[in-house]
């Protein structure tokens, strides 16, 4: 038995009551389980946002997918660009002086371009260092908190970045505009907006946008914005751009506003359109513009080229028709012969340039060249028609000939014609361009058509009589055909665009075509050519006061340019040709109908001079008659040859005429003499 003392009972716990507690009022205990530990508010309110916009991550994606496009963009700067265009610059010059000024023009941009990424992708470099040891400081030191908070960091940045919202706030219709506030772009608020008129405008389908993208996003060009669109994968930018009208509508735009084309940039494919789109509901407005050729002493018809007029983009734009010839087409009234005017005028000012103008009705809109154009015929009657085939024939024989020429030169002096091909040298020594201007050619062709005529290889006693209208057509294609590479160059005008006046034999030999305003699409076709209006030429789209804007195709890659063409007046053009004339004498190259017209017009001031000389002995005589032998003494002329002068003057002699003192005589009276003088 133990002896140990009796100690009490130690608990840590007190003793459990008989009874249980009452319940404490308003709290119910169902059961207790651990203690949590409650986590930072702002992390909750992250993670319940990020459960209810689970839309953000094609945001995340779309964000550093743009970002890194962003990067490479900054990264090349255009640099690539301007390499290439000096390296064109090279290739396409031949002056010595240029291509060494260029080739060092082409170092110093290498040598920057270089200096750009070097600078560039360090600072690239020195920000990811700086941002990789602050994350690996912050994970090592901070825990999971700072893990998750990167982490959410990195998820809004790309989010952020890849929202679908535009930076510029929407304003409601109506609502006031903040002062100092940025006017919003009309039409159209961002790449997305952009995407969505694609969409409406039938170009591409719902299922389809995420597939294009807007390479570059929407950037300030001019007066007005411009983007670059990639297509879904299989669809050509070719297919796209005859939507251009949708698409007007559906950026609520005129169609004269847009510019929507393949783009022809080199490192485009098959799948890429340009659009451009003007502020301005009406981009070509504003005064007439004269054209410079208004005042110019001279032009080089070759190296200028021709100044056309201005884009939409009030760039200034030249046409160059060397090697080449023109179609120009469009309703009555809408400044074709202005167009045609300004090719004229550059080629009057140019004394190398020899003119042919063929006019299918008489009147003053081509009269002024009559006083420098090597042949000028007007009319459409069947004599005029035939005369146009001989002219058009020995115009061709005469070309073939220069051809010859060149063969010759190649084999003797080789370093006359290096690529086979007229030079400006040679141009300047007799071997200059010829432009056969041919105006009214849907007169032309039914005056053609009624003129009955034998065809040109016939020479059978009794020829077969055809309709001239198809030898006529074949007649100008071949022209352009075989003349151009000696520097032979048609314009032709015509103001009924249908099949029956542009015979599509005569426009596919035709590389460059004008068309104003058209009343329907295949009316434009027949102008410009199925392929033009397919990339989006659409003439037919101008408007009623569309007066002097013209689609022009030069069958280049660029495509086509709406253009609002210079003016040069029915006053300035008589000046001009008669600049052009004074050039041709000077040079010695006024030639055919303009030598011929030069020499009567000589010939009547001359004639002038006589008769005035005559008038002047008779009143110093007080006379109004006088003897032959009298006035060829006057004259100091041998007076056989004096009478034969004034019948070529036009001077009718009457059989006598009463003299006093001599009575009646052979000689002349005032009368005849003044009669003659009025008729020069």
């Amino acid at each position: 038995m133990s002896t140990a003392a009796a100690r009490p009972n130690l608990t840590v716990l007190p003793p459990l009551p008989a009874e249980p507690p009452a319940p404490i009022e308003g709290v119910v205990v169902e059961k207790t389980t651990a203690i949590e530990k409650p986590r930072p508010s702002w992390l909750g309110t992250a993670v319940n946002h990020a459960k209810d916009h689970r839309g953000y991550a094609p945001w995340v994606a779309r964000g550093y997918a743009r970002l890194g496009r962003d990067w490479i963009d900054g990264y090349h700067d255009g640099w690539p660009h301007m390499i290439r265009t000096a390296e064109n610059a090279i290739a396409t010059t031949d002056d010595i002086a240029k291509q060494s000024e260029y080739r060092q023009e082409l170092e110093n941009r290498r040598a920057d371009y270089r200096k750009h990424r070097l600078l560039y992708g360090g600072a690239t470099a020195f920000a990811g260092a700086i941002g990789a040891g602050g994350l690996a400081v912050g994970t090592l030191s901070g825990g999971l908190i700072v893990d998750l908070a990167a982490l959410l960091a990195g998820w809004g940045y790309g989010a952020w970045n890849g929202r679908r919202s535009n930076p510029t706030p929407a304003i409601e219709a109506g609502a006031p505009v903040p002062l100092g506030a940025p006017a919003p772009a009309p039409g159209i608020r961002g790449v997305d907006d952009l995407i969505t008129a694609l969409v409406k405008a039938g170009i591409i389908t719902e299922a389809q946008r995420a597939e294009t993208r807007i390479i570059g996003g929407i950037r300030p060009d001019g007066p007005g914005w411009s983007a670059t669109i990639e297509l879904p994968e299989g669809m050509k930018a070719v297919a796209a751009t005859p939507k251009g009208g949708e698409l007007a509508s559906a950026l609520r735009k005129k169609a004269l506003q847009l510019e929507f084309k393949p783009d022809p940039s080199e490192n485009a494919h098959e799948g890429m359109a340009s659009l451009w789109v003007a502020d301005s509901p009406t981009p070509f407005a504003g005064p007439k513009v004269y054209s410079q050729l208004v005042d110019a002493p001279r032009w080089h018809f070759w190296r200028d080229g021709i100044p056309l007029g201005m884009d939409a983009r009030q760039g200034r734009q030249t046409l160059n028709l060397i090697w080449s010839s023109m179609l120009i087409g469009g309703l009555q009234d809408y400044g074709k012969s202005y167009l045609a005017r300004l090719i004229a005028s550059a080629a009057a000012l140019d004394p190398t340039v020899r003119i042919i103008v063929i006019t299918g009705k008489t009147g003053p809109d081509w009269a002024p060249l009559k006083s420098i154009a090597h042949r000028y015929i007007a009319g459409s009657d069947p004599d005029t028609i035939r005369e146009i085939f001989n002219l058009m024939t020995s115009t061709i024989e005469e070309m073939q000939a220069r051809g010859t020429e060149l063969d010759r030169l190649f084999e003797k002096e080789p370093h006359k014609v290096p690529e086979g091909k007229i030079t400006p040298e040679l141009a300047a020594n007799g071997m200059g361009p010829v432009l056969v201007i041919v105006e009214e050619l849907q007169e032309l062709l039914d005056g053609a058509a009624i003129t009955k005529m034998a065809m040109p290889d016939d020479d059978s006693e009794n020829p077969r009589l055809v309709s001239a209208k198809g030898p006529l057509v074949d007649l100008f294609a071949r022209f352009n055909r075989l003349t151009r590479y000696v520097l032979g160059m048609g314009v032709y005008i015509t103001q009924r665009p249908d099949a029956g006046s542009v015979p599509t034999e005569l426009r596919d030999v035709c590389i460059k075509r004008a068309s104003f305003r058209t009343k329907t699409r295949n009316s434009s076709e027949m102008i410009l050519g199925e392929e033009a209006v397919k990339a989006g030429a659409t003439p037919h789209a101008l408007l009623e006061s569309s007066k002097g804007i013209f689609v022009l195709d030069e069958g280049a890659e660029d495509g086509y340019r709406t253009l609002r063409g210079d003016v040069i007046d029915l006053p300035a053009f008589a000046k001009i040709c008669e600049r052009g004339r004074q050039l041709r004498i000077d040079a010695g190259t006024l030639t055919g109908d303009a030598a011929a017209r030069e020499e009567r017009a000589q010939q009547a001031a001359e004639d002038r001079l006589l008769l005035e000389g005559c008038l002047r002995v008779m009143t110093e005589r007080g006379r109004d008659a006088i003897q032959l032998d009298e006035l060829a003494a006057a004259a100091a002329m041998e007076p056989t040859y004096l009478s034969e002068v004034l019948r070529s003057a036009g001077v009718i002699r009457p059989d006598k005429v009463d003299i006093p003192g001599k009575g009646r005589v052979r000689g002349y009276d005032r009368a005849c003499l003044e009669a003659a003088l009025k008729g020069l």
